[in-house]
């Protein structure tokens, strides 16, 4: 697993130094729509049904507030609408930088 080395916030994105080398740069705005909490995408009982989530696709204005480490292997995010549940795992935050 490539851990970051630095993180800022740079205007309306995010900035990731990863240990590898790569830098990411991720808007504000797109972190908070991909936010992979419960209060997003919603959780499944045993049987499969969903409960709760989201259609919002869109947080024009939202910003990042803050940032904490989540164990070794991931960042939770503060965001000004409120927002502080989703954990981020590295490897996701790759992929939405590579997408």
């Amino acid at each position: 697993m490539i851990r970051p080395l630095n993180i800022a916030a740079i205007g309306n994105e995010i900035a990731i130094a990863w240990e590898d080398g790569k830098e990411s740069f991720l808007p504000m705005e797109k972190l908070r729509a991909a936010s992979p909490s419960a209060e997003n995408i919603g959780e499944r009982d045993l049987l499969g049904k969903l409960y709760g989530g989201t259609d919002q696709k869109e947080y024009p204005g939202v910003t990042v507030t803050g940032w904490k480490s989540v164990g070794g292997y991931a960042l939770l995010f503060e965001f000004s609408d409120g927002h502080c549940t989703g954990i981020y795992p590295f490897d996701y935050l790759r992929r939405l930088a590579d997408e």
